[in-house]
């Protein structure tokens, strides 16, 4: 009886051990964390951004801080990249399309192997959950944006990773709330109605608006086409799993995330230092440099997708570098900054020109209360790496792709000078 109790104990460690193959031990190399705060940039290349003299602020905050000359983003499109850095796995999506709300009968990317992409066109993403096979990152992408050839180029044009069976439907959130750590992502336009069925707000107005119901007499006729799509589902990744949707864990729900306003907003838990220990913050996709085709001048798209300085809009790159510069000041003038040891990133999710032969780099900059400033690593870097190193500073196991053996942990530039 004894020994039948052994082999059942022995089996259901063996079965613990391959549900949980996706997490492995907590990274070194890394100083212990209070607190974290992630700033998400969109859609421009490290040559774009660093002695751009349209984002002084930004270039100033590369020199004084600590500056990754050779960091990658993963893939495309966008939210590929957001769920790479919260959950190190594309979880089977390459594509930017807007989940699908609650459905509990769908079948994940992950359980059925098929990666959701844009060419050929996929429905509304399943809820994240569960385990199975991940996307495959190849080194040139047809199937987002481009039918190429010629094709997009992820990573660097050389690097590439298989799909991985045993990739965990969960992300950086789960990790900290199942060690009783806080978390928040905090969306600039987020709806005062929270993200629930939003696939896109001005801040007001949402897809989920019915115009029929405005006065037109009050007002000209207007439809969901006219709504400026500040805050986006996309860039919000955590709304894209199944416990999020839920909300059955309070600690891993809409509660964690917030806007930029208002009490338990941005502004106001900056101010009050309660800060959680890791803040994934969101600008709008006019501050964030994404822009928008029905926006203003100021926040229309680039107008030349070649890649280079000359064909952005000045106007949406000086928008980003003052959104960075607000938010970076005002953590600076945090109580929570003053206390424990923090960092900020700042990062581009993705170099939307990375059509052949461009690259998909982008520029990282890391700031400290503490250690080394003013050091530049040439080190290959990429989304992995930085949820590797965060994982690794808040004591947090390493998760899906963080955990490979080629994903390097950041530790010059998250450096102890002491």
């Amino acid at each position: 009886m004894k020994k039948k109790s052994l082999v059942l104990g022995a089996l259901a460690w063996l079965a613990c051990l391959t549900a949980f193959a996706q997490q492995g031990p907590v990274p070194g190399g890394v100083p212990h964390l209070d607190h974290v705060f992630v700033i998400m940039m969109e859609n421009h290349g490290y040559g774009e951004i660093i002695s751009n003299p349209n984002a002084p602020f930004i270039n100033q905050y590369a020199r004084s801080a600590n500056l990754a000359t050779n960091y990658f983003a993963v893939a495309h499109p966008s939210l590929t990249n957001y769920l790479e850095v919260v959950g190190g796995s594309n979880f089977g999506i390459h594509s930017d399309n807007p989940p699908d709300w609650h459905n509990g009968s769908c079948a994940t990317n992950l359980s059925t192997g098929a990666p959701n992409t844009d060419d050929p066109p996929s429905p509304n993403i399943c809820p994240v959950s569960g385990s199975g096979t991940d996307a495959a990152t190849p080194v040139l992408d047809c199937t987002n944006e481009v039918t190429g050839p010629p094709c997009e180029i992820n990573l660097d044009g050389k690097a590439s990773y298989p799909a991985v069976s045993t990739t965990l439907g969960i992300t950086i959130a789960d990790q900290l709330a199942d060690v009783s750590k806080t978390w928040k992502t905090y969306q600039e336009d987020l709806p005062q109605t929270g993200p629930d069925t939003v696939n896109y707000s001005d801040g007001n107005f949402t897809n989920n608006t019915d115009f029929t119901k405005i006065n037109p007499q009050l007002t000209p006729p207007l439809s969901s086409g006219d709504i400026v799509q500040l805050y986006a589902a996309k860039h919000n990744p955590f709304v894209y799993f199944q416990n999020v949707q839920q909300g059955t864990n309070p600690l891993v729900s809409y509660a964690q995330i917030a806007g930029f306003d208002g009490w338990g907003g941005l502004w106001s838990d900056l101010g009050s230092g309660r800060v959680p220990n890791f803040s994934y913050i969101v600008p709008n996709q006019c501050n964030d440099q994404h822009g928008r085709g029905n926006g203003t001048a100021f926040c229309g798209y680039d107008p030349n997708d070649n890649g280079t300085q000359a064909g952005l809009n000045p106007a949406l790159i000086q928008l980003g570098d003052q959104a960075v510069q607000k938010i970076v000041t005002a953590i600076h003038g945090s109580p929570a900054w003053r206390h424990g040891r923090s960092a900020i990133v700042v990062i581009w999710d993705e170099n939307d020109y990375s059509v052949q032969p461009v690259i998909n780099k982008v520029a990282a900059i890391v700031d400290t209360n503490y250690g080394f400033h003013e050091l530049k690593s040439g080190e290959f870097y990429t989304h992995f790496s930085l949820l590797r190193t965060i994982e690794g500073g808040l004591g947090l196991p390493c998760l899906n792709h963080a955990c490979d053996a080629s994903t390097r942990t950041m530790t010059d530039l998250f450096g102890d000078a002491f």
